[in-house]
């Protein structure tokens, strides 16, 4: 299924699959950018909240690694965070150098709603021009795109 990198047997279509959804991440991308409002959290920290959600408490630095990113930019992503109180340290119970991140609960409520601009208009926009099937295809779609996002 899977190859290496230097697998010389590609197969076929998969370097034009590939490019394409790096062409079309990154127009999402922009858009979303665009489109974010002011005061809204930004993608890093929505992106560090989810995660957190998802995995559970861990290490800025664990959280960094994930996100593929230095534990400076994380640290500041998670110093904002908690400036807005949706996520709190607690010592690790193993090593009492250590802080473990974990939602409060309104950082969980935040992840949980996903209420901000940019979702509601990409709802809009699924609910205008797409059908529930393929809403559907989207909605399987996803997880395998987290996943590519984090072998990546």
């Amino acid at each position: 299924m899977g190859g290496s990198e230097d697998n010389v047997t590609e197969v076929p279509g998969l370097r034009e699959t590939a490019s394409r959804l790096r062409v079309a991440i990154g127009a999402v991308k922009r858009r979303i950018r665009e489109a974010s409002a002011e005061g809204e959290l930004s993608v890093p920290q929505l992106t560090a909240l989810s995660r957190l959600a998802r995995l559970g408490p861990m290490t800025t630095a664990e959280l960094a690694r994930r996100e593929q990113i230095s534990p400076q930019a994380m640290g500041a992503t998670i110093a904002s965070l908690e400036t807005l109180g949706l996520v709190a340290r607690s010592a690790d119970a193993a090593d009492g150098r250590l802080s473990i991140l974990g939602l409060t609960p309104e950082g969980l409520a935040a992840v949980r709603s996903g209420r901000n601009a940019v979702v509601d208009r990409i709802v809009a926009v699924l609910d205008r021009s797409f059908t529930e099937e393929e809403t559907e295809i989207l909605a399987a779609a996803a997880p395998l795109i987290e996943r590519l996002a984090d072998l990546l």
